[in-house]
Parts: C-alpha cells; sequence; structure tokens
C-alpha cells in the first residue's frame, strides 16, 4: 500500500510512559516503522519498535527492552536496502546498539564504553550516524568532547575536545562524509574534518554565547544548517559559506523550541516543535542570497509565516520527517506518538 492510498491523516499510538526520543526506521522493507524510547525519572525506562498494521489503520507494538536510563537520542542504522543487520541505536550513560529480528524481538548487540579502566563516564547528549559510511557513529558528551565510533569493530575510533562547553547536539554532512557539525553549552556551531581533526571551524557563535542545543544538517543543500538557541523560539539559519552572519531566523513559535527537522526530499523545507504545542512547517525558498564580495547577507532575518500548522495537545518533545515516508512526519508529546500526513 502506497502513501497515497492511506486515508487516515493522523495515527496516534499511546506508550505507558512519557516519551522522549523517537525516530523512523529506514529499511524499505519496514515501511511506517517507528522506535521510541521512554523517559522515567525514577525506575527503568524503556524501548519499543511500533509499525503500521497490514490494513494502515493504527500502530501495533512489535517489540520492545528495558532502557537503564532515558535515553537522549535514539536512530535507526541509514541503511534502505538492508544491507545490514536491522539496527538502531541509542545514548544516554553509553552508547547501545540493539538488534531486531525477523519477529520483531529487541536484544542489546554491544554497550560502547570506550575507556574500560574508568568507572564513571560523562553523559552522552546526542549522535548521529554516517548515512555513507554505516559502520561511523559520532556521539556527544557533557563533557565537552566528541567520539567516533566503529560500530563494527565496536571500538572507539578517536575522541577530540570539540567545545569549551558541553556538547549537545551534532550532525555528520550527508554529501561530505568525513565532516560533521556540533553545537553546545558555550554558544557556538563548529565544523569537524575527520582528515584533520587538530583544526575545526567556528561558522556561527550567539551574540551573548547562549547556549546552542539543536543542530539539523540540511539532506538536499549541505551549505545550510539549522540551530536553535536553548530556551529560544527562533529558529536560526546558517550558510556555512558565509560563517557568523545568519541567513534567516525563523519566528513563529511563541515558547521555547524543542526540535527540528530537515525535509527529506527538498532543501527548502524544515519543521519545528515547541513548547507551544505547535509543529510548523517552513518554506524557507525566499532565503535571501550572500552579497557578491561583502560576505555577508543583504537581510538577516525571514519572518515569513509558516505554511502549514499542527497543534499537539501538549508540549512537543520529539519531531522526526521520515526519509522513506516523506510525505508523513511524526512528533511525540506526553505518552503520545503520533504520525502526520503533510
Amino acid at each position: 500500500m502506497e502513501d497515497k492510498d492511506i486515508q487516515q491523516e493522523i495515527f496516534t499510538y499511546n506508550s505507558s510512559g512519557l516519551i522522549y526520543s523517537a525516530n523512523w526506521s529506514i529499511r524499505a522493507d519496514k515501511p511506517y516503522r517507528l522506535a521510541f524510547g521512554s523517559f522515567v525519572g525514577s525506575g527503568t525506562n524503556f524501548l519499543e519498535v511500533i509499525q503500521l498494521n497490514k490494513e494502515r489503520t493504527n500502530f501495533v507494538r512489535v517489540g520492545g527492552i528495558e532502557h537503564t536510563y532515558p535515553p537522549t537520542k535514539l536512530a535507526w542504522i541509514p541503511d534502505r536496502a538492508g544491507v545490514h543487520s536491522d539496527l538502531f541505536a541509542t545514548t544516554s550513560d553509553y552508547l547501545r546498539l540493539y538488534g531486531v529480528d525477523q519477529n520483531g524481538g529487541v536484544k542489546l548487540r554491544s554497550v560502547f564504553t570506550g575507556n574500560k579502566g574508568n568507572e564513571f563516564t560523562a553523559p552522552l547528549t546526542s549522535f548521529d550516524w554516517n548515512e555513507i559510511h554505516a559502520e561511523k557513529i559520532v556521539t556527544a558528551s557533557i563533557d565537552a568532547t566528541c567520539t567516533i565510533w566503529n560500530v563494527e569493530r565496536q571500538q572507539s575510533v578517536t575522541q577530540l575536545i570539540a567545545h569549551d562547553k558541553e556538547v549537545y547536539d551534532l550532525a555528520f554532512s550527508n554529501r561530505w562524509p568525513d565532516v560533521f557539525a556540533s553545537v553546545g553549552a558555550d554558544g557556538s556551531v563548529r565544523m569537524f574534518d575527520l582528515r584533520t581533526l587538530e583544526h575545526s571551524t567556528i561558522i556561527y557563535e550567539t551574540q551573548d554565547l547562549t547556549a546552542l542545543v539543536r543542530l539539523g544538517w540540511n539532506k538536499q543543500d549541505p551549505n545550510y544548517i539549522a540551530t536553535i538557541m536553548a530556551d529560544s523560539p527562533i529558529v536560526t539559519i546558517l550558510d556555512i559559506r558565509v560563517p557568523s552572519f545568519p541567513a534567516a531566523q525563523l519566528e513563529g513559535h511563541q515558547k521555547s523550541l524543542t526540535a527540528l527537522s530537515w525535509a527529506p526530499h527538498s532543501s527548502t523545507h524544515i519543521c519545528t516543535a515547541s513548547d507551544d504545542r505547535q509543529a510548523l512547517i517552513w518554506d524557507i525558498s525566499a532565503l535571501p542570497k550572500p552579497i557578491e564580495g561583502i560576505g555577508k547577507y543583504l537581510r538577516e532575518t525571514n519572518n515569513s509565516d509558516p505554511i502549514l500548522a499542527y497543534n499537539a495537545n501538549e508540549s512537543i518533545s520529539q519531531l522526526q520527517w521520515s526519509v522513506t515516508h516523506s510525505d508523513w512526519i511524526s512528533i511525540a508529546f506526553g505518552r503520545s506518538l503520533q504520525m502526520l500526513r503533510v
């Protein structure tokens, strides 16, 4: 059944606990499948895998497993063709790798501890899976470091001090497999090249060094990165060819932003979510172009209205745009996960 044959516009799955991290499976042979992690302050957390039933009328639980701490991020291996094992990973105290069998059973495959002689490890805030080299994962930590892992060898490749303070989020470029960018509590966006890790490039800093907490790299045009500040309702769009100056700032939310996701099929569409219970989709095709020879933008803001808005019942904690099914996004709020047609 194709997207156009599905009659419903919204599908909802209600969990037994608060949902914090969630993401779409990318495999073409596992359509409309997601996994999510819980947020339980005291007690054992859990991971669940859900999928639309064959009739495409509702979600069904496929499998699940316990997870010691709330996972700060969850992502499936970027493997649309199903060449690799069916895997997803999470971060919390450690990077963990899980496998899903043919019946949907979830099993812990690996716990990436790095320095095994160190009893105490700094919590991990986020990670990203390299879309071109699926054996590579990069993690971010509150100890100001980023670590590159080889999933196949189950070991760290290198670790670098990436920021002056905590690193909160990062992403690989899906066009340049050796390049990733990160944001952190020092208020900077930094770019790294795995071939020359002794250097990094600061492409943007907030004026008062306010922490940057989320980062998203455009899936179709690698020149653009989006980021959000802590406790801010404004999305900042950056053009890495013009460092230091925002290409645009999207102002439409009424409360602090919680998540963002670029469209997988379009370079000019981005979705954002906020504590104001809204998910907004923006068309940034009218972005100003850099002024030749000056190195900045003619105007620094783009206050155009969003082209689509969805209101949830509670503050939205998670947002993802499906790579495999680009007509659908997922949002999480409270104990609910919803799949929305866009």
